[in-house]
């Protein structure tokens, strides 16, 4: 069957060639024997976006990666409820009135989460980053009641810097969530920066980074004794999350 008899759908976002969404995918449409197809359009803009969905008419739905999940609500017409809450936009999908947009990160993070911290509550957590991937996560947090504290590069309001990451806060926060990019393949010697040495056996660390399947990050959590988790199950949950809505 050639392409032109194909549905397609893909990821959006900037320096994806890493990302395991294409293979998810590819082995699902070839095991459900769907006539589709999964493919990447790394971009350096989100501007550009309109130009690809009228110069690619089969497409018919998209997932959303870093950079764009905040900045490609201004180009839909429509946005979930749920989405609006979290404030970014992780699903498209294409109809003949424009497009939708959805977040499954919130499903596929809260269905990864709890399973890893059963047992471990109460907790608070400090979340590593905030851009458009950390949106889902305070979300999740905020619905299960846990308390917790952004990092950020910068000083920001309500927000701690690296450098205030001391031994008594990761006392205080047993949940360290890293939202960052940092650590991810190819890139695979950094971390955020917090004092790992302070980490001891009743921390949990989850990265939403899946590629490396061991970032750093959770190289030293797991040094330290401590629970860790990456983001491929997540991955899965929302890709499966993504799927249902184009098919809805």
């Amino acid at each position: 069957m050639n392409m032109r008899n194909k549905l397609l759908y893909g990821l959006v976002g900037k320096n994806i060639s890493h990302s395991f969404s294409p293979k998810y995918f590819k082995q699902k449409f070839l095991k459900e024997k769907i006539a589709a197809d999964y493919i990447l359009f790394d971009i350096d803009s989100s501007e550009k976006l309109p130009e690809i969905i009228s110069s690619t008419p089969d497409l018919r739905g998209f997932n959303v990666t870093i950079p764009y999940k905040k900045e490609i609500m201004n180009l839909l017409q429509q946005v979930s409820k749920e989405a609006k809450a979290v404030g970014s936009v992780n699903t498209v999908k294409i109809t003949d009135s424009g497009l939708s947009g959805y977040n499954t990160d919130v499903v596929g993070f809260r269905n990864s989460l709890l399973p890893l911290i059963k047992g471990s509550l109460p907790l608070k957590a400090l979340i590593l980053g905030t851009g458009g991937a950390a949106e889902a996560v305070k979300f999740v947090l905020n619905e299960q009641s846990i308390h917790f504290q952004q990092v950020s590069r910068g000083k920001l309001e309500n927000t701690l810097t690296y450098s205030e990451v001391t031994q008594s806060v990761l006392q205080g926060f047993r949940l360290i969530i890293n939202t960052t990019p940092l650590g991810m393949f190819p890139n695979v010697n950094q971390a955020p920066a917090i004092p790992f040495e302070y980490l001891t056996q009743h921390h949990i660390l989850y990265d939403l980074i899946y590629n490396p399947k061991e970032t750093l990050f959770l190289k030293e959590g797991r040094r330290a004794g401590a629970k860790v988790k990456n983001g491929l199950e997540m991955l899965y949950l929302q890709a499966e999350a993504s799927w249902k809505i184009w098919q809805e």
